[in-house]
């Protein structure tokens, strides 16, 4: 499957939130406190969780429009499944992989049925909000865990999913909150957006006018296009007669239209988001995003350590090109992980058995023993302690609706030749 390349992490400036409250600490920080609520599993873990064998879905995008975040989510999920496997530990990852598409090619129609015909326990996907939506009933439903590593639709928060979707991904309330005073803390006093009319893009457009006009903006123009439009000339008109400072393109693939169609607006006054911060160098002439900027869930390379070299060895050795995109990976990985403590914690595969340990491997009951990798927390839970999975996406830590506590937001800014980098302030 071929890459669609990113230029990777060189220099930090991120926003670490923890849900609750908000407050902004300095200029470069917000922060949200509050605490989890207890729940999930009963923590009953007293005896080892001898041989389990625990067969997990994917629904990720090969295709659509967002079939640049596919590689390093898929890459994320096999290598943790061998070094699950690798560790022999007392259970066996089995990956069935498919393809969600996206809302337009509808892929996920048909590999759903297949995967649960398959008998999976768990199917990690989809990464578009709005693709989860046409296929989580179905799933949970049938008593499937659904686990994105890149769902960010506020809407997830309160489904009615019988306590079977999670997510490492944070909600769009975070990183709108990071983009709305972002653009604001950049001397801009007014704001057009253009936005893909999804959960998604509603969503984040609706969280991002909230911080800006808190902060003390005006948003003047915001204009919608739905997933297939080839011509977005009406919305960017409507934008530029609006006059903002400042212009949000919260979109996926169509962006590589929008952009030119924009032409003339300066290029360090638009801002992208996770669902199009891309590398365009092979898309648009050199200089034409210079200066713009863009945010993404995600702890940077550095914070990474060791990850990103075993994340490229893997997937090089199965015989892919080079990752230059780590986007949602660690995300992906720890979705398994934290599948398979779970079936240890419970020493079942049953869907509905994982999902009631969740909460508490993750740390959610506000107990167990802190452990960063899978070996060490199933050496724990071998010896029938409680465990606190702290990943590489963070601490996770999620509550009782399945939400992460805790999200670092990065912040970039593209370069002469459309490639982005991680900034400082």
């Amino acid at each position: 499957m071929g890459v669609f390349t990113r230029a990777t992490a060189s220099r930090s400036r991120t926003r670490t939130i923890t849900l609750g409250s908000l407050a902004i600490l300095g200029a470069s920080a917000l922060v949200l406190t509050g605490c989890s609520s207890p729940g999930g599993g009963d923590g009953d873990s007293d005896q080892p969780a001898g041989d389990l064998t625990l067969k997990i879905g994917t629904q990720l995008p090969q295709t659509g429009n967002l079939a640049f975040l596919g590689p390093p989510e898929e890459a994320g999920v096999g290598l943790a499944a061998k070094e699950i496997n690798d560790a022999d530990l007392g259970i066996e990852i089995d990956v069935v992989y498919g393809d969600s598409g996206d809302t337009d090619n509808k892929a996920y129609a048909t590999e759903v049925p297949r995967l649960l015909q398959e008998g999976v326990s768990a199917i990690i996907g989809a990464a578009a909000s709005g693709v989860t939506k046409l296929f989580i009933d179905q799933v949970t439903g049938e008593g499937v865990i659904q686990f994105s590593p890149a769902n960010t639709s506020a809407d997830f928060t309160t489904w009615d999913d019988n306590g079977l979707f999670w997510r490492t991904a944070p909600s769009d309330v975070l990183q709108g909150e990071v983009l709305g005073n972002l653009i604001a803390e950049d001397g801009n006093e007014t704001l057009g957006i253009l936005y893909l009319n999804d959960s998604y893009g509603t969503g984040l457009a609706e969280f991002t006018t909230e911080a800006f006009e808190n902060a003390g903006g005006e948003v003047v123009e915001q204009q919608s296009y739905n997933t297939g439009d080839t011509s977005f000339d009406a919305q960017v008109s409507a934008l530029k007669a609006a006059n903002p400072d400042a212009i949000a393109l919260i979109a996926f693939e169509e962006t590589k239209t929008i952009v030119p169609a924009l032409a003339g607006f300066p290029s360090d006054k638009l801002y992208f988001v996770d669902g199009n911060l891309a590398d365009y160098s092979a898309d648009f002439p050199a200089g034409t995003l210079t200066g713009a900027k863009g945010t993404l869930p995600g702890l940077d390379t550095e914070s990474l350590g060791d990850f990103t070299d075993r994340l490229q060895e893997f997937w090089q050795g199965e015989g892919n090109e080079e990752l230059k995109d780590y986007s949602y990976a660690a995300e992906s990985y720890d979705a398994v992980v934290l599948l398979a403590l779970a079936a240890m914690a419970a020493g079942s595969t049953d869907g509905e058995d994982i999902a009631a340990e969740l909460q508490e491997v993750s740390g959610g009951s506000g107990e167990g023993t802190k452990c960063s990798s899978f070996t060490e927390c199933a050496e724990l839970l071998n010896e029938g302690e409680t465990i606190d999975y702290d990943g590489n996406s963070g601490p996770v830590t999620f509550d009782e609706n399945g939400d992460p506590t805790e999200a670092t937001i990065g912040v970039f800014q593209y370069l002469e030749d459309n490639t982005y980098e991680r900034i400082s302030e």
